[in-house]
């Protein structure tokens, strides 16, 4: 899935992306970043990630958002 980062708090780990396909808000929390390039993330930023949807939906599995799905 592709979206684009709408906030996230460095400090944290947390934030929201929001989906490209359907306009949903996903969660990002500390462990988001994890196993991925990423270090932080910036608002306007254009993301692929996975969907863990385990009652509230959390990306997981970050790449850049140039890379195929």
């Amino acid at each position: 899935m592709q979206g684009v980062v709408k906030v996230f708090d460095a400090s944290t780990g947390f934030g929201i992306v929001v989906s490209d396909a359907d306009r949903r808000e996903v969660f990002l929390d500390a462990e988001s970043l994890e196993g991925s390039i990423f270090r932080t993330l910036r608002q306007g930023q254009r993301i692929v990630f996975d969907v863990e949807e385990d009652g509230e939906p959390v990306a997981r599995r970050l790449r850049m958002g140039s890379e195929g799905t």
